[in-house]
């Protein structure tokens, strides 16, 4: 009896597709996945496809994302009530309505933000070119969005902007505590802290890295270090176990993401099956959305 492992991978040839999935996605979403990574690297990957169909194993803004850099193709998201929390934080009139008050500021967006936002920023960034992004703008003045976290860590590296910051943030990076590092230290004494820059300033400053997931898998590999304790989303744990023989890895337990676990198996072939749910942009958002995210890529 076929498997649906095995169905998968039998349209996702038929259709010509490349399946895509966050690091926080469920394991065995992530062992069916052509590419597993960050924003970053899943954009990058999505602008520079030659495959007809993209299934985004992640949230809906990263679907929108890949649509928005790869118009012409076809872009499932198996799941698309699979909203971040963080994106809805922060809407396009809000952002019309920050610029009245803050006059010739520049908007730097956080790539997990919705398209028709995305649409009214100068700028966008991920957690791994945040600091070089905001380096990058010419204007003094910044607002920062959605992101607090991520925005006060950028504006902590680079002191000479005015970063006006949004009241958004990660639900799950915000619920990881400095208190919960304290009590995994004392678990852990010989074990490295690595921290995602979603998280709370007061987390990040107890860290030994700070990094987006890519740069902390990068680091982990390269580390000397056997035992890390993990300040991010717990789905990273099933890539640095494959990745990183030998080495173990430590999470706060309530750091899990139910809408990254919403993509699984069944949602993967379901939308191979039907090619739907698709992602549909009208033409102004995607032609106005895509100049901040191809600015974001150019960034390194």
């Amino acid at each position: 009896m076929e498997s649906v492992k095995d169905r998968i991978a039998v349209l996702k040839n038929e259709r010509r597709a490349v399946i895509l999935a966050h690091n926080y996605c469920l394991p065995e979403v992530q062992d069916v996945a052509d590419h597993v990574g960050d924003s970053l690297g899943l954009s990058l990957i999505a602008s520079g496809t030659d495959a007809d169909a993209i299934v985004f194993c992640g949230v809906t803004f990263m679907g929108e994302s890949a649509k928005i850099l790869n118009p012409s193709k076809i872009v499932l998201i198996p799941e698309m009530s699979a909203m971040c929390p963080m994106a809805a934080m922060c809407t396009a009139e809000q952002i019309i309505d920050a610029r009245k008050c803050h006059g010739d500021a520049c908007v730097i967006g956080y790539v997990n933000s919705t398209a028709s936002a995305k649409a009214e920023m100068d700028m966008c960034c991920t957690s791994s070119n945040a600091v070089s992004v905001l380096s990058s703008v010419p204007q003094k003045d910044v607002i920062f969005v959605p992101d607090m976290n991520l925005g006060a860590y950028a504006s902590s590296k680079v002191p000479s902007k005015n970063v006006i910051l949004w009241n958004g943030y990660c639900p799950v990076h915000q619920s990881v505590t400095l208190q919960n590092i304290k009590d995994m230290r004392t678990k852990h004494p010989n074990a490295t802290v690595v921290a995602h820059p979603e998280c709370r300033p007061e987390v990040l400053e107890a860290a030994d890295m700070v990094g987006s997931t890519e740069g902390m898998i990068k680091f982990m590999k390269a580390s000397d270090s056997k035992e890390f304790i993990v300040a991010t989303e717990i789905g990273m744990k099933h890539r640095l176990e494959k990745e990183c023989p030998g080495k173990k890895f430590f999470f706060v337990d309530h750091a899990l993401c139910s809408v990254m676990k919403m993509t699984d198996l069944s949602s993967i072939l379901r939308a191979l099956e039907n090619m739907s749910p698709e992602v549909i942009l009208d033409q102004d958002t995607l032609k106005r959305a895509e100049a901040p995210l191809r600015k974001m890529i150019d960034v390194k």
